[in-house]
């Protein structure tokens, strides 16, 4: 909204999963299947952990984000890799600038080029060829759908989210894409939610939690979801995808049609405090300022609860 007029409309899927997997509220359709981009991390971090990956706090919540490319960031990747006999030569993430806009600009302004290290999935990158090295599997085809890798990652997947995947495509750093309803990607939230302490979802799920900041970043909404609701997991994917795990064991999954980030985000948090969930940045993120000569003038809002 401009100005109190109706400028543009988004509109997608939302389904709200309880303990047992059951749907409990769903708006749109909660059984398209999408790609779920980077809200599949915390299932591909947990197949790796069951593999044997031996990564434990940052570096582990590191090797299930999209990290916005600060320097704590790239000094963790950097470390994964080492620990792993290897160097940033390793990494098959193309090459790309920082997500976040600040570190971006300096990144330019110091006049340096775009690396595979500053691609947002070069933590999952880097987790994926330790986990290649502690099995003994080839690092130069880590990334192909036929590798042992990528077929345990598959099964884990299928199993947190209980169905089949039905589409496999190339996700933007060039790993696989795994397609999945909406239902069975909250699904899959809620199985790494409830499961057992010191299993690899829970390792996983903790780490995420206590390292919000490696997740994500500084300036993102996914890490002030999770420094601001005590016991809550949150994945954000490209193209409009959000994923919500509570403590309770209850998820929630967004697919924004037209894939804009700007609308996943307002859409979550109505649906959050829709289901009792109650944070002071829940209020903040339900409405975001829309700007006309550097001042707000109208929000993107969203109409779930009217």
């Amino acid at each position: 909204v401009r100005s109190g007029f109706v400028e543009g409309r988004h509109y997608g899927h939302a389904v709200v999963v309880g303990p047992d997997g059951s749907v409990l509220r769903s708006w749109g359709d909660p059984q398209a299947v999408i790609f779920p981009r980077s809200s599949n991390k915390p299932a591909q971090a947990a197949a790796m952990v069951r593999a044997g990956l031996p990564l434990i706090g940052p570096h582990l919540a590191l090797s299930a984000a999209s990290h916005s490319g600060e320097g704590f960031h790239l000094a963790a990747v950097a470390e994964i890799l080492a620990g792993a006999g290897l160097d940033t030569s390793a990494l098959q993430t193309p090459v790309d600038y920082p997500l976040d806009a600040d570190e971006r600009d300096e990144w330019i302004r110091t006049g340096r080029a775009p690396e595979p290290l500053a691609m947002n999935c070069s933590g999952k990158h880097a987790a994926m060829l330790a986990t290649c090295v502690v099995n003994g599997w080839s690092i130069h085809d880590y990334r192909e759908p036929d590798h042992p890798l990528q077929r345990a990652i598959l099964a884990e997947i299928e199993n947190c989210a209980g169905e089949k995947v039905s589409v496999v495509g190339v996700d933007g750093c060039g790993a696989p894409v795994l397609a999945l309803s909406l239902i069975g990607l909250a699904r899959s939230a809620s199985t790494c939610m409830t499961a057992a302490d010191g299993s690899a979802e829970r390792m996983v799920v903790d780490a995420m939690r206590a390292w919000p900041r490696y997740v994500g970043g500084t300036r993102r909404d996914v890490t002030r979801l999770m420094v601001g609701v005590p016991g809550l997991l949150a994945k954000d994917g490209a193209e409009g995808v959000y994923l919500v795990g509570l403590d309770d064991g209850r998820a929630v999954a967004i697919k924004v049609l037209d894939g804009a980030d700007r609308a996943r985000i307002v859409a979550l948090a109505e649906i959050l405090l829709g289901l009792g969930v109650q944070a002071a940045v829940l209020d903040d993120l339900r409405q975001t300022p829309v700007l006309g000569g550097g001042v707000p003038v109208g929000e993107v809002r969203s109409v779930i609860a009217e």
